[in-house]
């Protein structure tokens, strides 16, 4: 089969698109064939063995994907021509993957495939920051960094499914209209994005900030936040790990949360299948519907990356394995 392999740590780039063997099936796994696959930031730093993971060369990279079982194994609750999103982890930039069943979840008939591919990584990570770490109430204002991204965009539609005022900070007016089109109340740009939030919550200042950029924004971030407020710490797309003088902690009664979802479901892979139930119906009603912004075919794969490298993405990146 075609597939998608990182044989050198030089970066996007250098990921190329070749044959490599069909996966077997093995106990408690499903086949599923691939129609389409999501492209994310971890993908980037794996690309380069940045990430926490670091699997043998070569290796098939791609994390989430959408498609139909192919095979399964006895007992299993999916049949073969079912529907399905996945999250694989590994091996999803592939025409067949071998996923673990906790990590197979049933996509609507409604749903399209490249709906379902932006779905896993980005929306279970939004889920888990906005309900469980940062104990998200209606009524509250969120303030999402990198809102024209995949986590900035599910940020948004997640956050107004549970009734709170969006602030969405993007880093050129190109993104605007991405971040205003996935669902934010107000959308300001990250040069003055402080001023602009004191502004817009009357000089309160923001309940939870969602970050995933980290970087220089972090101080300002704290400074936005208002009494009791929660500073979600997601990643690090700028690069770099800003540290915290606990003191601004204490003065506002302030929280920095590490918002670790893959450490969090690690040990029990069923918490996925709970998160993905409760987004489900938000996902039949339209609630949650991620914007795409550009899909690639798997031939591509280096300029998926790229694209996402370099910060030019305006919603979820996907790639076309199959049509």
């Amino acid at each position: 089969m075609r597939a998608a392999r990182v044989t050198t740590l030089d970066g996007p780039s250098s990921v190329t698109v070749g044959e490599v063997d069909e996966p077997a099936l093995a106990p408690g796994h499903v086949l599923v064939d691939v129609h389409e696959a999501g492209v994310s930031f971890p993908d980037v730093l794996m690309s380069r063995g940045l990430y926490q993971m670091r699997p043998e060369l070569p290796f098939v990279p791609g994390a989430e994907c959408a498609g139909v079982v192919r095979e399964v194994a006895e007992g299993s609750a999916f049949g073969v021509g079912d529907r399905v999103a996945a999250f694989p982890v590994l091996g999803a930039f592939a025409e067949t993957v071998a996923v673990p069943e906790a990590m197979v979840f049933p996509l609507p008939d409604a749903v399209s495939f490249e709906t379902g591919a932006a779905l896993p990584m980005n929306y279970l990570t939004v889920h888990f920051a906005l309900t469980r770490r940062g104990q998200l109430e209606r009524g509250e204002t969120v303030l999402v960094h990198g809102a024209a991204g995949g986590i900035g965009t599910a940020a948004i539609q997640l956050a107004r499914a549970m009734d709170a005022r969006v602030i969405a900070v993007v880093s050129s007016d190109d993104k605007i209209e991405t971040s205003r089109a996935a669902g934010a109340h107000h959308v300001v740009l990250a040069d003055g994005f402080l001023a602009a939030a004191k502004e817009l919550t009357g000089g309160r200042g923001v309940d939870v900030v969602v970050d995933p950029v980290g970087g220089d924004r972090f101080t300002d971030s704290l400074r936005s936040l208002a009494p009791e407020g929660r500073l979600l710490v997601i990643g690090f797309t700028a690069g770099q790990i800003p540290e915290v003088k606990v003191n601004r902690l204490l003065l506002g009664n302030l929280s920095v949360v590490g918002v670790g979802w893959g450490a969090f479901w690690m040990p029990d892979p069923t918490y996925l299948r709970t998160q993905w139930d409760a987004i489900l119906p938000l996902l039949e009603s339209g609630a949650l519907a991620p914007p795409i912004g550009t899909r690639h075919p798997l031939d591509d794969v280096a300029a998926a990356l790229t694209e996402i490298d370099e910060r030019r993405a305006h919603g979820k990146v996907t790639l076309t394995v199959r049509h």
